[in-house]
């Protein structure tokens, strides 16, 4: 099963969001989880009890409901599973339309919804092999991916 969540951080210890919310050991873990992302590193956490992964970082392993964390680190490496193209620009202006929003499926198994940079939207296809790309603004921390060349 999949589960579709957008995040974001706005740069300042404390403050990350994630789609579902939590308290304030994940805020922790996404502020370390970001705070990577900013520095060109891509990281997941791998549960110390059954093994599996989970990016963004969340309280509970989906798998067997423990709470005890390893941080990984990540290739970045990937292919596009499925994406869309986003037309009409969200309130506030921060983003301009259009751009792609795609779910990629990385090597090592995991699975990370991230904006597309760097690739024309009329060359993006399912299957196409990309690369992480730190999204770094002024205030703001993103995950995207990019050509994989």
């Amino acid at each position: 099963m999949l589960a579709w969540r957008s995040f974001c951080y706005s740069g300042r210890p404390g403050t990350a969001r994630a789609g579902g919310g939590g308290g304030s050991a994940i805020v922790i873990m996404l502020d370390a989880f970001f705070e990577q992302a900013r520095q060109g590193r891509l990281t997941a956490i791998r549960c110390a009890h059954c093994a599996a992964l989970a990016m963004p970082p969340q309280e509970a392993c989906a798998a067997c409901r423990r709470r005890e964390w390893q941080t990984v680190p990540l290739e970045g490496s990937g292919t596009v599973a499925s994406f869309n193209v986003v037309r009409v620009p969200p309130r506030g202006g921060a983003i301009g339309a259009p751009y792609a929003v795609a779910q990629v499926r990385l090597r090592e198994g995991v699975s990370v919804l991230g904006r597309i940079v760097d690739i024309p939207l009329d060359a993006l296809a399912i299957g196409q092999a990309v690369r992480f790309r730190p999204l770094v603004e002024p205030h703001q921390t993103g995950i995207a991916f990019g050509p994989a060349a």
